[in-house]
């Protein structure tokens, strides 16, 4: 069974060589190229001052677009959003929310388009139509709203539920201003009206968003998604959104003068803790709003949560004055390390975009970029991955969008400045450093089997390279019927094979045992081949 492998080029030389030509183009792909790509989107002004849209929201916006389409229709026709845990929030909020960031981010690169600002050769409401209507049928979809109904029974839409009423708002609002055929504005118009009205009539100007959860940012949401509609419908609820003030003043307010996470609607009462993803998202919408209210929260915002350490710059989820809270996990926050809220100074790039903070938005802008792990196909890996894979895999990037294509709302105090925190160098290092040592040891180890490919051994060699074969069809044919990235999986499984035996050193071939001490002084003792590509 121990066939002796008796040249480089044999079947297992063939295993090799292409395993290690996989692990090259892996190295480029994942490593290199990507590192390039933020080099490039680095260098954009729009980064760094008002302006424009960065260039690299137009190019996530059109990669994604098809995809997106795609998904959102077959997640409607699948009907699985009637099948969820209650409480599981990635399966039941992401896919509508996602929908949402993606009409947003559409509707953010449409105005910009009409402005004269081409980061497309199409105009986005052209070329993302598809998308755009399948985007608003999922919100629509009475199945994906099958957790709101079981948490506030039939009259869901007209009770309560202030975050998925703001949502249905948005998207609405978002596609009439894209599309403009009227098809929903029967819809929009009864949304809105009717929350303005349950808002006018609670008794501090708050709502609950699920039973015994009100979180007053998403009211604040709430109340710009019905002003944004007014022009859409021709109605106008200045009025409203001037009384609607109450519920973020005077004892609504926390200890340093910010909206808490948390609140009590029929109390008036609250847990008197603001927190980074909470003022993140309140300070996007706040400047059109309430353009006063929102100078002094911003102030405040970065006043007792912004901070520079460990080589990053951002915003802590919870304020630098309150003790502990260095290291946990929140499914709002994402992980927090060292205080600093990942979601909230994703957030907070857009926050501080739309505040006219460049000085702020720069360093976050470039944080948030070298993590994105832009691959050359247009999607970014990053936030994919943080992504849900079965129920909204297209969230993170959605969202990556709509924060990228937020600008400072007209006549707003600009601050440049700001500077590139260390650790983007680490992100350097990560895509440079990391594939120039992938690549480098690759070639090392192909050149080492060239060398002593000749005088080593597969044991069950048959069954080792049918086995390597069959993954390696497995992986081309799951790339093709169903991603590339469940592809990759017995790809890179196998990279494991085929696996070595000892050297043969009982040969009489003067030139064979020069060949083992040549190696020996080269690379070491090469009794051992355990992994693919040739190691020795």
């Amino acid at each position: 069974m121990n066939a002796p492998s008796h040249h480089p080029y044999s079947r297992a030389g063939i295993c090799v060589w292409i395993n290690g030509l996989i692990v090259l183009f892996l190295a480029v792909y994942f490593l290199i190229l990507p590192g390039f790509i933020l080099v490039h989107d680095l260098m954009d002004p729009n980064l760094r001052q008002p302006g424009g849209i960065p260039r690299m929201a137009w190019r996530v916006h059109a990669s994604l677009t098809p995809h997106y389409e795609h998904w959102a229709r077959a997640r409607v026709a699948s009907g699985r959003a009637g099948h969820l845990q209650l409480n599981d929030v990635p399966s039941t909020e992401w896919p509508m929310f996602g929908s949402v960031f993606y009409l947003a981010a559409t509707e953010n690169l449409q105005r910009a388009w009409d402005k004269g600002e081409h980061g497309s050769r199409i105009a986005p409401k052209v070329y993302a139509r598809a998308a755009i209507e399948a985007a608003a049928e999922l919100i629509l979809d009475p199945i994906h709203h099958t957790w709101v109904r079981t948490h506030w029974g039939p009259n869901y839409l007209h009770h309560e539920n202030v975050f998925f009423r703001a949502m249905i708002i948005q998207g609405l609002t978002c596609r009439q201003n894209l599309i403009g055929d009227g098809k929903y504005l029967d819809i929009l118009r009864d949304q809105v009206e009717t929350l303005a009205d349950d808002l006018d009539r609670s008794p501090y100007g708050l709502l609950h968003d699920y039973p015994g959860e009100c979180y007053p940012v998403d009211v604040l949401a709430a109340i710009t998604m019905i002003r944004r509609a007014d022009p859409v419908l021709g109605t106008d609820h200045s009025a409203f959104a001037g009384r609607a003030r109450r519920g973020f003043q005077g004892a609504r307010l926390d200890a340093r003068g910010l909206p808490p996470y948390v609140a009590e609607p029929t109390t008036g009462g609250h847990d008197g803790i603001s927190r980074g993803i909470g003022n993140s998202y309140i300070c996007i919408y706040a400047p059109e709003l309430y353009p006063d209210l929102a100078r002094v929260w911003y102030d405040a915002y970065q006043r007792y949560f912004w901070q520079e350490r460990i080589g990053a710059a951002g915003f802590r989820e919870y304020p630098n004055d309150l003790p502990g809270y260095e290291l946990f996990f929140d499914v709002d926050s994402g992980p927090v390390i060292f205080g600093f809220s990942p979601a909230g100074n994703a957030y907070g790039l857009a926050a501080a975009r739309v505040n006219g903070r460049f000085d702020q938005a720069w360093p976050l802008a470039s944080q948030v970029l070298a993590a994105c792990w832009h691959l050359p196909n247009g999607s970014l890996l990053g936030p994919r991955m943080l992504s849900n894979a079965a129920h909204a895999p297209y969230l993170g990037e959605a969202n990556m969008l709509f924060l990228l294509t937020q600008n400072p709302i007209p006549a707003q105090p600009i601050r440049l400045g700001g500077h590139m925190p260390p650790l983007v160098y680490v992100g350097f290092m990560f895509y440079f450093g990391l594939g120039t040592l992938v690549i480098g040891l690759t070639t090392r180890k192909l050149f080492a089997w060239k060398n002593t490919g000749e005088i080593v051994h597969v044991p069950f060699a048959r069954i080792q390279l049918s086995l390597w074969l069959l993954l390696m069809l497995a992986g081309i044919i799951l790339m093709i019927c169903i991603s590339p990235g469940i592809g990759m999986l017995p790809i890179i499984t196998a990279q494991l094979l085929p696996r070595f035996g000892k050297v043969k050193r009982n040969s009489s071939r003067n030139g064979r045992m020069a060949s083992v001490v040549a190696a020996v002084r080269q690379n070491g003792n090469p009794r051992f081949f355990p992994l693919g590509a040739g190691q020795t």
